[in-house]
């Protein structure tokens, strides 16, 4: 197997996982997408960036994300590393905001890297080792597979764990929102700060959240019987998206952002961390009207810092790969 010369131009999704009481578990794919367009060439590595954090990663070299990804791919793939690289990227997705930056530059290294060693680009051929670099599963497999995905490990050859997922439909109402913070805070930390056990009554109950929430965003039929149509009410997003396991444990690396989802929950708005912060997500059951945008955006102003409110669909398909032009 070698390296084709035809360029290949990857497209990934940034996400939101957790979800409030699925931790390490849940993720979203959303539709805000970083792309990246790599060749081959026959010497030095060239990288272009433009957008999100570009003045931060151009200069990166060997260190960037997408390149030690690739490299990782083209070992297990037992490729001999090219000689040269051109990468452009497009970034969109803010970096270390809780919204995947990580998780889809793995996920285009990983792409890109087998897309050019005609390798497939399925996602059960990729996420075991994005998971891998990622740490966790629940940011790569919404970008792998997008809409919503429950993501876990199993033993795999040799009795290592390996990451499976499977990805399910949110109902086509549903409208998130997006409040970006305005400065990063770093997983490590986030991570960090939560302790090694939690009480048991507190993980119990986000299995029942966690259980509800996956409930909650895929109800499809109202006309059900035994209380189905609460499925796609506020009241039960509002139950299904509570948390006791990772958020509050968090709130001293991001006070703002627990404040919000504070105060947007008391105004009975659903509304979580997403991933490990410090950005906020915010769940309706219908599209805002401008009452409820002024709304939103006052309760996001009496925190104190400016936020970047946003809304964001959902994205159904996840990450693509393709051939460039």
């Amino acid at each position: 197997m070698g390296l084709g010369e035809q360029a290949v131009l990857v497209r990934v999704p940034a996400t939101s996982a957790n979800l409030g009481p699925g931790f390490d578990t849940l993720g979203l794919a959303l539709g805000l997408h970083d792309e990246v367009e790599v060749r081959v060439t026959g010497s030095r590595l060239d990288i272009g960036v433009t957008g999100e954090g570009a003045a931060d990663i151009a200069g990166a070299g060997e260190g960037h994300l997408i390149v030690r990804a690739m490299r990782v791919a083209f070992d297990e793939l037992d490729i001999s590393q090219p000689a040269g690289l051109v990468l452009r990227c497009v970034n969109r997705i803010p970096h270390g905001r809780g919204l995947g930056s990580s998780a889809a530059a793995i996920v285009a290294g990983l792409l890109a890297a087998r897309a050019l060693a005609g390798a497939p680009t399925a996602a059960d051929q990729v996420l075991p080792l994005a998971s891998m670099l990622e740490g966790h599963p629940d940011n790569v497999a919404p970008c792998l597979l997008g809409g919503l995905t429950i993501a876990w490990t199993a033993a795999g050859p040799a009795g290592l764990p390996q990451a499976r997922a499977v990805s399910l439909s949110p109902r086509q109402e549903l409208r998130l929102v997006a409040f970006v913070a305005p400065e990063p805070v770093s997983t490590k930390v986030a991570r960090g700060l939560l302790p090694a056990t939690v009480p048991h009554a507190d993980a119990a109950h986000n299995a029942g959240r966690a259980a509800l929430l996956v409930a909650a965003l895929t109800a499809q039929d109202t006309s059900l019987p035994a209380g189905a149509g609460l499925l796609e009410s506020t009241e039960a997003l509002l139950a299904a998206t509570e948390d006791r396991l990772h958020q509050e444990y968090r709130a001293p690396a991001m006070p703002r952002a627990h404040e919000l989802v504070a105060r947007l929950r008391a105004a009975g708005v659903p509304a979580v961390v997403s991933g490990a912060g410090p950005s906020v997500l915010a769940f309706l059951d219908r599209e805002p009207d401008r009452d409820e945008w002024k709304r939103m955006d006052s309760i996001a102003g009496e925190t104190g810092i400016e936020w970047h409110i946003s809304p964001l669909a959902i994205e159904r398909r996840g990450a693509s790969v393709s051939t460039a032009r």
